[in-house]
């Protein structure tokens, strides 16, 4: 079975340990020690991680969310790099990979990106095809709130269709930096835009996409 997941949550450890916690990501308003509670929190307190997608929840999210940012700066980053307890449904493969692929994707590259002299990453087709595999299957609930067409394309030509209507915008570039896209890392998504100049700006207004 794919590692794709474990490879990302350790490169991660690795390199919010090498930042320190002080340092900026692509998160607006998060430090390398704020995202690291994040992650920390959605793996291991599932009675706050629900804040992330209910608004009623979303204070006691905060609350709990700080408490680990309090925590020492390297026990966060161990907490990360081990791994959910035995008894997370994380700590199962098949749920770390279908949950954790895109989401240790992003936040690595939240830290990366958010570097000066960051450059992209050369990934193997193999976790390119991964990573467009859960494109495909969500598009259409991440592009539910957009206010234009959109299609997501990748070099090869495949298409994802997020959201139909018109006048259709068409979002091109690899699989990994579509998910940046989509996933609200705009400026630091390498892709190209085809479409109706009001059309591009009314999806550039659209923070993240669905979700």
């Amino acid at each position: 079975m794919s590692t794709h997941a474990k490879r990302e949550r350790l490169l991660l450890a690795d390199l919010l340990e090498t930042a320190g916690p002080d340092a900026p990501t692509l998160c607006e308003g998060w430090t390398t020690r704020d995202l690291a509670a994040h992650v920390v929190v959605r793996e291991r307190r599932p009675d706050a991680a629900g804040g992330i997608l209910i608004k009623q929840l979303a204070s006691r999210l905060d609350k709990v969310m700080a408490e680990y940012a309090d925590k020492p700066y390297e026990e966060l980053i161990q907490l990360i790099r081990t791994g959910p307890p035995r008894f997370s449904p994380f700590s199962l493969k098949p749920v770390d990979e279908a949950s954790n692929l895109v989401e240790f994707y992003v936040h690595t590259e939240d830290v990366r990106r958010a570097q000066p002299d960051w450059s992209p990453r050369d990934l193997d087709l193999v976790f390119q095809n991964a990573l467009w595999s859960r494109l495909e299957r969500t598009a259409r609930l991440m592009g539910r709130g957009v206010p234009t067409g959109l299609v997501l394309r990748r070099p090869d030509g495949q298409t994802a269709v997020a959201h139909r209507g018109t006048p259709v915008v068409t979002v091109t570039g690899e699989p990994s930096e579509l998910v940046l896209f989509c996933y609200g890392r705009r400026s630091a998504a390498k892709v190209d835009l085809d479409g109706d100049e009001n059309a591009i700006a009314k999806l550039h207004e659209t923070k993240q996409l669905g979700i």
